[in-house]
């Protein structure tokens, strides 16, 4: 006979099983419900404008974009320019963390480099991104030259921002307790500072990229 404890260890493990799928099933359901939503009342709004304007030329509607996009995506010279664009904002967020990492660990890591950067990166950021778009055609010509720059100028204060705020979060016991062990700061740079700050180095990054599309000109 099959002892009475085992019976309830297998009817509340089955339990705990499908209450934990139901709600995983439920949040699944949510987190597809939500999008479509949304996708919903955009496609009903634009609907709703196109069919006030009533012109193909002011507002489209969602059936003709959609059309036209289908038989764009598939012309060669939309792919060539679309890659040529992906090649300048790829090269622009790569200049950017090769600028941005670094200095955003020497800022985090140092309070003097804080003191002696702090002020001009401010500065730099708050001018407007098409306000460099005069100069940078002195400077660079006509080509990839202005955008690239305008990418990468775009994305770099975002990547030190958030690096110096990765490394500054780091609590001051790891590096006491590295250098008990007699880490040094070579050490302390690559074991702790470096995977410390990678999460705020990635949401820098991130924040980046989705810059660069938007100084793509």
């Amino acid at each position: 006979m099959e002892p009475l404890g085992d019976k309830a260890r297998v009817f509340n493990s089955r339990n705990t099983r499908l209450m934990r799928e139901k709600i995983m099933g439920g949040q699944v359901h949510k987190q597809l419900l939500y999008p479509l939503i949304t996708i919903a009342v955009v496609f009903g709004v634009w609907q709703l404008a196109a069919n006030h304007y009533n012109s193909e030329f002011m507002m489209p509607s969602p059936c003709k974009t959609m059309v036209t996009f289908a038989s764009v995506v598939h012309d060669p010279e939309v792919i060539k320019n679309l890659l040529i664009t992906l090649k300048r904002v790829l090269t622009g967020f790569f200049y950017a963390l090769l600028i941005g990492v670094p200095l955003g660990f020497l800022m985090g890591y140092s309070k003097t480099a804080m003191r002696l950067f702090d002020p001009l990166i401010d500065s730099l950021r708050q001018i407007p991104i098409m306000a460099w778009v005069p100069l940078t055609i002195v400077w660079f010509g006509l080509g990839d030259g202005p955008t690239i720059f305008l990418i990468t100028f775009s994305g770099v204060f975002p990547i030190i921002i958030n690096t110096v705020a990765g490394v500054q979060n780091i609590s001051r016991d790891y590096y006491n307790a590295a250098r008990s062990m007699g880490g040094g700061s070579w050490s302390i740079f690559t074991k702790i500072i470096v995977p410390a700050s990678l999460p705020d180095i990635l949401i820098g990054s991130r924040v980046a990229v989705g810059l660069g599309w938007m100084s793509v000109i």
